[in-house]
């Protein structure tokens, strides 16, 4: 195990502490935007993270959702968190949110764990190291036929310029597959494809800090990841389609019939 690991891992599970600590009733709510809320919970889960890294990596770049800039992730050794993936969720007391953290170098991915806090699933994986969940072993699925596959996917909260194409999308394929689901935590529903839970997973509109984790992840396990146009630059996550390689294959040409965008 390296040293970047087994931070990653601490960070996360720190992070993970302070979350299961608040109850959703006594919450502080403020809206970054439109449907773009933050709580108290959030801005204590970043900061914890933010001084486990402190301590063993201090001239190491940070970039977490309730502090980033812009969503340019740099070169160089940058770490890449997500106090509490399914903000909303957590808000209101539906059972799926986590804690992600990734460690990227000169833009590629290094380290990621995922915490689901209600399930207390840790998803973790490194380079080279494959992909684990409590400490055993996990692999994409190896169903390759459509209509066998569950399919992940969320509904954009931010922009919505593609919803038309996107919702004539999602008919199709209702269609086609075994069934749709939208948990709503983004770097959770990755971890699904990773596990074999999912066969698939699409969504636009994401940050860096949804997926800098997770994809690593299903890479680890035999996945593959990428942006709607097949291209290896999907950590902004503004359109990031994964899977085994047969329904990532199938859920690229999809996206290619219904989304003129892509």
């Amino acid at each position: 195990m390296n040293r970047d690991y087994e931070v990653a891992l601490k960070a996360a599970r720190e992070g993970a502490k302070i979350v299961k600590s608040y109850n959703n009733g006594d919450l502080k709510i403020s809206y970054k935007g439109v449907n773009d809320l933050v709580t108290d919970a959030d801005k204590a889960t970043e900061k914890a993270i933010r001084n486990v890294i402190n301590e063993n990596f201090p001239e190491d770049a940070f970039m977490g959702e309730e502090s980033a800039e812009n969503l340019q992730v740099p070169s160089g050794r940058v770490w890449i968190v997500d106090p509490i993936d399914g903000t909303t969720n957590f808000a209101y007391g539906f059972p799926v949110y986590c804690v992600s953290v990734a460690l990227w170098i000169d833009r590629q991915p290094e380290a990621g764990v995922v915490i689901e806090i209600n399930l207390n699933e840790e998803f973790s994986a490194y380079r080279g190291g494959g992909a684990w969940l409590n400490g055993k072993r996990i692999n994409v699925s190896s169903l390759e036929k459509p209509e066998a596959a569950l399919v992940g996917t969320g509904f954009p909260y931010r922009d919505y310029n593609l919803m038309d194409h996107y919702m004539n999308l999602m008919r199709n394929l209702l269609d086609k597959v075994q069934g749709l689901r939208r948990p709503g935590a983004a770097a959770f529903d990755l971890c699904c494809v990773a596990a074999g839970r999912f066969q698939g997973y699409y969504e636009y509109g994401l940050s860096p800090w949804d997926v800098a984790a997770a994809g690593l992840i299903i890479q680890e396990a035999g996945g593959v990841i990428s942006n709607w146009r097949g291209g290896e630059d999907w950590i902004s996550g503004d359109q990031i389609v994964a899977g085994n390689g047969a329904i990532h294959r199938f859920l690229m040409s999809e996206i290619a019939a219904f989304i003129p965008e892509a």
